[in-house]
């Protein structure tokens, strides 16, 4: 890692938050604009391996409005820009429209796959990792060649993730969203609402950095549109 990237990686990792990669933008890519207006000539991936970052956001949080909408959003997008304003860099969040290829650009810079619910599942995290936001610059950097990682829901023959859900919203192609929202949302949802997705947690991989209760309750109820527990 070069001693730019490795300043970059530091300063994240003051939030909790770690350089999960990047690459270089081909000339035949439809890359976003870096931080003079023209096309951007690298993306670094911004995210967490497990909830690393929730202790910093808790603390950032208390100084808030407790109807801040958006907080977990609001804090990445404060955090990042403000690293990528110290190094000339451009931030760019997955909630930005146009939306940009985040999962896209995750798996080139990770070789990562998706699980069958859709979650990008890495060899060391499982399921219990984000993506939550990426620098573009003007200047391009030597990254290591990207391994092909195990894909381990290849491994899984018995597939729990599949067979968790109360309301069988995944197939492993499709993702059943109002089924599974009605579901969070009322009376017989409230392990699922407090203790977090059961197909989630069904994975047998990344235990070490599975969300603490809290951490899966704040997301769940984020996701449904109810009001999030106090942090």
């Amino acid at each position: 890692m070069s001693d730019r990237l490795a300043d970059i990686s530091t300063a994240l990792a003051t939030h909790g938050l770690t350089l999960r990669g990047g690459f270089n933008f081909d000339a035949d890519d439809d890359s976003p604009a870096g931080p003079s207006g023209a096309p951007a000539k690298s993306v670094l991936l911004v995210g967490q391996a497990g909830a690393a970052p929730w202790p910093h956001f808790k603390r950032w949080r208390k100084a808030r409005p407790a109807d801040l909408a958006n907080p977990l959003d609001t804090w990445s997008r404060e955090v990042i820009g403000a690293v990528g304003k110290r190094f000339g860099a451009r931030a760019a969040m997955p909630n930005d429209q146009p939306y940009l290829p985040f999962q896209q650009w995750a798996m080139r810079a990770e070789g990562l796959r998706p699980s069958p619910l859709g979650i990008l599942i890495h060899p060391e995290y499982g399921l219990w990792h984000a993506y939550r936001g990426a620098l573009l610059l003007d200047e391009t950097f030597t990254f290591p060649p990207v391994e092909k990682p195990i894909h381990l829901c290849d491994l899984c023959a018995s597939k729990p993730c599949l067979n968790a859900c109360p309301v069988g919203a995944f197939s492993g192609d499709t993702f059943a969203y109002e089924a599974c929202i009605a579901h969070v949302r009322g009376p017989a949802g409230e392990s699922c609402r407090e203790g977090g997705c059961l197909a989630r947690n069904a994975c047998p991989h990344g235990g070490d950095y599975r969300y603490p209760r809290e951490v899966q309750a704040f997301h769940q109820r984020s996701f449904a549109g109810l009001p999030r527990p106090k942090t």
